[in-house]
C-alpha cells in the first residue's frame, strides 16, 4: 500500500530541510518493514510562502524519489492548503498522514498509525497527550475551545490538531464536503468510519515562530463554531426574550412605585440599562452578521485553491 505524508508549508524554509530528513527515515524505516510500498511518498505543499521555501522542495523533489511537492498560486491559509495536498495526495496513494512542518508533532507514532490502518481503522488521530509545555494562557484557551465547542453539538478530539491518518475511502468522502470555511477538526469526525487514536508527547518547535498568533487562533476558533453550529443564534434569541421578561418586570416596579409616589431619580441606573441593552444588540448584530457573512463566501462558491505546480515522480 502506498503511503503518503502531506506537509503544508508557508515560510517554512529554516525547516524544511530537517523536516524532509526525518521523514524520510520513517518511510525508508517502514518500507524496510514491508509495511508500506516503496512508491510512498511525502507532499510538501507550498502556501504561497513569500520565503525561498518552495525553492527548497524543488531542490528535495531533485535530489530524492520520495519527495513530492505543490505550490499553490497564492496563500490560501493552513486550511486549504492542506485540503489542496490531501486532494492531490488522494489520486495516489491509498492512505495519507497529514502533519505541519514544525516538528512538534512525534513522528516516531506514525508507524502506530499505519498498523492502526491495518487494523481497519480508516481513521486514526494523532492526540496530545499533555498540554504542560503551552503557556497557561494557551492550555486554558484551548480547554475552554473544546469544551464550548462540546457545548455547541459540535464533534471533535480533544487535544487533537491536524495530525491524523486517512485512509482512501475516507479521503473520497472528505472532498464532497464543499463548504469554503473549512474546519477540519470539525469536519473528519462526521465522516463516520472506524476511528481510533494514537497518543503522543508533543515538542518544541525546531526552528522558527509559530504561524498561528493569537488573532489568527480566534479567527480559526470563529469559523469553527459558525461552521458548525446556530447555537449563538439561538441564544441571542433566548436573550432577547429574557430581557423583554425584565423589561416588562421593570415596567410593574415603575407603575407601583408611580401610584406610591415612591419615584426615586434614577439617571444612573437608565444610562447603564441604554448602554447595556444597545451593546447586547450590537454584540447580537455582529454575531448574526458573522453568520450571513458566512454564506455570502458559500454561495459565491468560489476555489478554495489554485495549484500552480506538481512535481511528482510518476509517469
Amino acid at each position: 500500500m502506498i503511503l503518503s505524508i502531506v506537509v503544508p508549508c508557508y515560510n517554512e524554509s529554516e525547516v524544511i530541510n530537517e523536516t524532509s530528513r526525518r521523514l524520510i527515515s520513517v518511510l525508508e524505516g517502514l518500507i524496510k518493514k514491508e509495511m508500506i510500498s516503496p512508491d510512498s511518498f511525502i507532499l510538501f505543499v507550498n502556501d504561497g510562502s513569500r520565503d525561498n521555501t518552495w525553492e527548497l522542495i524543488r531542490k528535495l523533489y531533485k535530489e530524492s524519489k520520495y519527495v513530492y511537492g505543490v505550490n499553490l498560486a497564492g496563500n490560501v491559509g493552513h486550511q486549504n492548503a492542506l485540503m489542496a495536498g490531501l486532494t492531490v495526495a488522494k489520486d495516489m496513494s491509498d492512505l495519507a498522514i497529514s502533519i505541519d512542518a514544525d516538528l512538534q508533532d512525534d513522528i516516531s507514532v506514525i508507524e502506530e498509525m499505519v498498523k492502526k490502518y491495518e487494523e481497519g481503522f480508516d481513521i486514526v488521530y494523532g492526540v496530545r497527550k499533555s498540554r504542560q509545555k503551552d503557556t497557561f494562557f494557551k492550555r486554558t484557551t484551548a480547554l475552554c475551545f473544546y469544551k464550548l465547542m462540546t457545548g455547541l453539538g459540535v464533534k471533535s478530539v480533544y487535544n487533537h490538531a491536524d495530525y491524523r491518518l486517512m485512509s482512501k475511502r475516507a479521503l473520497e468522502q472528505l472532498m464532497k464536503f464543499r463548504e469554503r470555511n473549512l474546519f477540519l477538526r470539525g469536519i473528519v469526525p462526521l465522516i463516520g468510519y472506524n476511528t481510533t487514536c494514537v497518543y503522543y508527547d508533543r515538542h518544541e518547535r525546531f526552528a522558527g515562530e509559530s504561524k498561528y498568533p493569537l488573532s489568527k487562533m480566534l479567527n480559526f476558533a470563529i469559523d469553527g463554531i459558525t461552521s458548525f453550529s446556530v447555537k449563538p443564534v439561538r441564544l441571542i434569541f433566548g436573550a432577547g426574550v429574557f430581557f423583554l421578561i425584565m423589561t416588562f418586570c421593570a415596567f410593574i416596579y415603575t407603575l407601583c412605585s408611580y401610584l406610591t409616589g415612591d419615584i426615586v431619580a434614577g439617571w444612573a441606573s437608565l444610562m447603564l440599562s441604554v448602554w447595556f441593552i444597545g451593546a447586547l444588540v450590537l454584540i447580537s448584530i455582529g454575531i448574526i452578521g458573522e453568520y450571513i457573512g458566512k454564506i455570502y463566501i458559500e454561495v459565491k462558491d468560489r476555489p478554495r485553491y489554485n495549484i500552480e505546480t506538481i512535481l511528482t515522480h510518476k509517469e
